[in-house]
């Protein structure tokens, strides 16, 4: 969510002072799109549109700035700051929907494209804040602030303004500037590489198996999804199971056969790291190196302190304490849970250790022989339509009376995107919804939310935002039926999907998500609660054959159940989390050779190093924060639970799922974006700071 950002205010020197003609008329980028919203013209955009919008956006984009900081004019608001959010538009155009695509449609020529483009607009970005004749004009507005009588949010935008140009090396000699630059520019190179590599990665390690035999367990339909993939791929007759970002695989819950679970996960757990051309071992200790030599030259002694800095934790040492509180306890629930799948194995007459592989099969076995119930249950009743429609869109209704209506005439770049428009309550539109839920070879792994357009006022804009899945899509004419994980990721991104919608700002700086990394999981983490809340629950958990509601006797099961393996979700989120602050903790001159290595004794250290709980991501696919995004802060999730933990508790207390709590936490918290201090907008909506035991009574590790 911020990568477009970067995008859009990135330009190379060189490209500034090329006089090329201005983007023809015909290039879908040279003008916002007519589309509603300007919702973008798929249809229309070719792989070859983007290098020329990109050359003149930053063309454009150049002789704004430049126009900007040698104005001979006096500072003002309105000539430096609101002139900077109006400027870059074309830019922003071209680079929120390549950033996008990229990530959900690429090809080789995208690829290369980007990775030529990553140095490129890095460049411009230190082009622009390291500008010392702009500086100085944010410094004297700055400096006279109080004297401006700016509304609160103009007020907290110059601040923004400020803080990010300092943070971005504005205050540097010119020799150090240089320096910083050239950081820069090889980190965003090292970062599309690693990003790259893990993709390339997945789609060439899948697990190749000769029989059906060997994939015993999974249902026959998803056998024959097996050897269509394995044909796709040239291998006639053989099975081919790809591999997702997480280190665990589904399939390792139900495949029977020990041998072919063992190898699907240690072909999981070797991504990046066992030679060949995608391996990222080099790739991460050049990218850990750079980022804490440039973190040095800014004055801070590690990656992580710099980040942070900027982050509602504000120092290492808060992430630090917040991990080790959790790492004990969820270490110990993770052995109970242990204990209790070796005696599943031994009741089933194995004859072995349980492993890491063992986990999931064996968890499923414990969870059916204390709940009576297993997870393959509650598939039938999770029919993927009926949970977006019945379950997602109708939680949202009751909690904020907003309505969806699909349309089919938009343009899109898979025909498996949906398209929804938006009304609030009174019937006017709010926005754009894309919805793009399955698993493709050309789309990186996860789950995510993006704005095509952001909301703002200054613009006029209006919010085209997309959620992106990677369901496993069925044979053709078969339901898409998901596990109870992938529902409350449909819920979870959606909670994104309303941050964005919802946004009520003027300036594009603080539109929707755009807050810090370590809150921007709060809003959506609180969205999951309405996946087993028994109202909505009732209305979407039916049959996908008969349409019969979900029995109320499983429904209990599934409730009772909510703190099961807890222990182990939460040592394994915690294991990456902990390798992310131990690789950007360091600083330049320690630095490791041997990636696993480090790795390994950084879980030892941490006391999470538990061989049946392997980290949820290993360094060397670990893209949340070695390809952008999250690093340094994938502790964010944990941080951003406490709140919403305590934000679920503020619902039940006042009543559950009704408007008039929706619209109080639309109000407060939704709809304001970056326009303030994060934590004091949570202090405005529930009326203190959050309280930790929530999350500890949710995460089962009370009483530890």
């Amino acid at each position: 969510m911020n990568r477009s950002h970067l995008l859009a205010i990135a330009v190379t020197a060189a490209f500034a002072n090329l006089a090329h003609a201005a983007l023809p008329a015909s290039n879908p980028f040279a003008k916002p799109s007519t589309l509603p919203f300007q919702y973008p013209a798929f249809d229309k955009i070719k792989n070859e549109d983007f290098a020329p919008a990109f050359d003149e956006g930053m063309r454009e984009h150049m002789r704004e700035i430049d126009a900007i900081a040698n104005s001979k004019s006096a500072p003002t608001f309105d000539n430096t700051i609101v002139a900077m959010e109006r400027s870059g538009q074309l830019l922003n155009r071209v680079s929120t929907t390549f950033s996008n695509l990229v990530g959900t449609n690429t090809n080789p020529t995208l690829d290369a494209l980007d990775k030529d483009l990553a140095p490129k607009l890095a460049a411009h970005s230190d082009k622009i804040r390291l500008n010392e004749k702009l500086y100085q004009r944010i410094q004297t507005l700055y400096d006279k602030r109080a004297q401006l009588k700016l509304d609160a949010e103009s007020a907290y935008l110059l601040e923004r303004y400020h803080t990010d140009f300092v943070r971005a090396g504005a205050k540097l000699s010119a020799a150090d500037k240089e320096k910083l630059k050239a950081y820069n520019g090889k980190i965003a190179a090292l970062q599309t590489q690693f990003s790259q590599n893990v993709l390339k990665e997945a789609n060439a390690s899948a697990l190749v198996v000769d029989s059906r035999a060997e994939l015993a367990g999974m249902s026959d339909k998803a056998i024959d999804v097996a050897a269509a993939e394995a044909k796709k791929r040239g291998l006639d007759g053989k099975f081919v199971i790809p591999v997702v970002n997480t280190t665990q695989q589904a399939p390792l819950s139900v495949l029977t056969n020990r041998a072919t679970r063992e190898k699907l996960l240690a072909t999981s757990l070797a991504r990046g790291s066992h030679g060949g051309e995608f391996d990222n071992r080099n790739v991460v200790l050049e990218l850990a190196k750079l980022r804490a030599e440039r973190a040095a030259l800014l004055g801070y002694p590690s990656h992580a302190a710099y980040l942070l800095e900027d982050q509602t934790a504000k120092t290492t040492g808060a992430v630090n304490s917040l991990l080790a509180e959790f790492a004990k306890p969820a270490v110990n629930n993770a052995k109970k849970e242990a204990a209790e799948i070796q005696k599943a194995i031994d009741a089933d007459g194995g004859k072995f250790q349980a492993t890491a592989y063992d986990w999931n099969y064996y968890s499923d076995k414990v969870r059916q022989a204390r709940y009576a119930f297993d997870q393959n249950q509650l598939r039938p009743y999770f029919e993927f339509n009926r949970v977006l429609i019945d379950g997602v869109f109708f939680a949202a209704t009751k909690e904020y009376g907003i309505t969806f209506k699909e349309r089919k005439d938009l343009p899109v770049y898979d025909p498996d995107v949906r398209v929804f428009d938006v009304f609030d309550a009174d019937g006017k539109q709010l926005a754009i919804f894309l919805h793009d839920p399955y698993a493709r070879s050309n789309k990186r792994g996860g789950a995510w939310m993006n704005a095509y357009v952001g909301q703002n006022a200054l613009l006029g804009t209006h919010p085209v935002i997309a959620n992106h899945l990677n369901i496993p899509k069925p044979a053709a004419g078969e339901p898409t039926l998901l596990t109870y994980d992938e529902v409350r990721t449909m819920f979870h991104e959606f909670g994104h999907a309303l941050h964005g919608m919802f946004s009520n700002v003027k300036y594009p700086r603080f539109s929707g998500t755009r807050v810090p990394r370590d809150y921007v999981e709060f809003p959506s983490q609180v969205n999951e609660m309405w996946m087993a809340w028994p109202e909505v629950l009732a209305n979407y958990a039916k049959h996908y054959q008969t349409g019969a509601p979900m029995p109320k006797e499983l429904l209990d099961k599934v409730q009772a159940s909510t703190k099961f393996n807890e222990g182990y979700r939460t040592t394994e989120y915690l294991a990456a989390s902990i390798l992310d602050q131990k690789w950007h903790q360091l600083g330049a001159n320690q630095i490791p050779t041997d990636v696993l290595g480090f790795e390994a004794k950084s879980l030892h250290d941490a006391g999470v190093d538990f061989p049946l709980v392997p980290p949820r991501y290993r360094t060397t696919y670990f893209s949340h924060v070695f390809s952008g995004g999250y690093s340094a802060g994938y502790y964010g999730y944990l941080w951003a639970e406490k709140l919403d933990a305590d934000t679920v508790e503020w619902f039940k207390e006042n009543g559950g799922l009704t408007r008039k709590n929706g619209d109080r936490f639309r109000q407060m918290l939704l709809s304001r974006g970056g326009t303030m201090d994060a934590m004091e907008m949570y202090r405005n909506f529930r009326g203190r700071d959050a309280k930790i035991e929530p999350l500890l009574e949710r995460r089962g590790l009370t009483g530890e």
